[in-house]
């Protein structure tokens, strides 16, 4: 099993980049890990995890309690293309995520925000709040 949260992002961008709602509107390869405003717009970042660990007792079997952020973002499109790359993005997440090395049994998205940019003519911004539970076993 990779760290959880790699594990867990590269599941998301593999269910984001096999959406055509999704790369309708962004191109698989603005599809990625990360915490930054990008230069290249529209593009999805999948970044900003907590972890919370359960089960590292001398059990065979762990648990990782994980909170991540997608972010949307647009340029020149402002708030409403960054709220519809934020939907698309909610509906190509539903269904079971396919985890690399263990067994993501629980994921809900919790909420989406759209924070003001300071250039908010320019920049849209989404944010889609995700957990995640995933076990696997050593």
């Amino acid at each position: 099993m990779i760290e959880p949260t790699i594990a867990l992002q590269e599941a998301i961008r593999a269910k984001l980049i096999n959406s055509p709602a999704v790369t309708a509107l962004v191109p698989a390869d603005r599809i990625k890990a990360g915490t930054t405003r990008p230069d290249e717009c529209p593009c999805i970042r999948i970044g900003e995890a907590h972890t919370v660990m359960h089960g590292n007792d001398y059990t065979s079997q762990r648990i990782a309690e994980i909170f991540l952020d997608v972010h949307a973002w647009t340029v020149n499109e402002g708030e409403r293309q960054a709220k519809e790359i934020t939907w698309a993005v909610q509906c190509a997440l539903d269904g079971k995520l396919t985890v690399t090395g263990g067994d993501c049994f629980e994921f809900k998205i919790t909420g989406a925000r759209y924070p003001r940019d300071p250039d908010p003519d320019a920049y849209g911004h989404g944010v889609l709040s995700v957990e995640a539970l995933v076990r696997w076993v050593i």
